[in-house]
């Protein structure tokens, strides 16, 4: 359906495609289908957006540095010093709240397994479901994470800890569906059931 691995590779498949097209038959790959998946992804992490420009001017990393800079056409800003005062936005009303069912659990050693009922602004990410879980509930849904060129990446739920030498991590399902964003982007819907399961790779 377009989508090139997932949608955080989708930025350097086609950056790779869009420069090394003179090597391969343009009819192997769906440019126009490729580039829809990327039209239609909201995506909000720095590190996406900055993988992706490049390939939607025809570009990559390797070329963008000869990109042309495009006059807007405005005309120049009369205040002193050039900075212009941007009128604000209007204030849209509050979301309503809706209700994630979050659960977590350990299948592999020292079984674990809870769940819980977060109701949270409508938008909310993820990450702040899991926040409103750790406020109510510190003792058993506690976590840590870290950050990444790609947002927060979590190390640990409960006291438990991924680990590289045991091959083990937090995997994120909605209704056993693996996450294809991260807890910082990923917005649950009204009543979505997410687990976060301790798993092997």
């Amino acid at each position: 359906n377009g989508m090139i691995g997932n949608i955080y590779s989708m930025g350097l498949a086609l950056q790779a495609l869009e420069t090394s097209s003179e090597f391969y038959a343009p009819r192997k790959w769906d440019r126009a289908q490729a580039f829809s998946v990327v039209y239609n992804h909201d995506y909000q992490q720095p590190m996406a957006i900055a993988q992706v420009l490049p390939p939607l001017v025809g570009k990559s990393y390797l070329n963008a540095g000869s990109l042309e800079l495009i006059s807007c056409g405005c005309p120049p800003c009369p205040m002193p010093g050039g900075v212009c005062q941007v009128p604000p936005l209007p204030l849209s009303p509050p979301a309503a709240p809706i209700t994630v069912q979050f659960s977590i659990t350990n299948t592999l050693k020292n079984y674990f397994h809870y769940s819980t009922s977060v109701c949270v602004p409508d938008k909310s990410t993820l990450l702040q479901v899991m926040k409103v879980a750790r406020n109510e509930k510190p003792d058993i849904f506690c976590f840590k994470t870290k950050k990444t060129s790609w947002g927060p990446f979590v190390t640990s739920i409960h006291g438990l800890a991924g680990n590289e030498t045991e091959r083990t991590y937090w995997q994120f399902f909605s209704c056993w569906s693996p996450l294809d964003e991260g807890v910082g982007t990923y917005k649950p819907k009204n009543w979505e059931h997410i687990q976060a399961i301790f798993s092997t790779y």
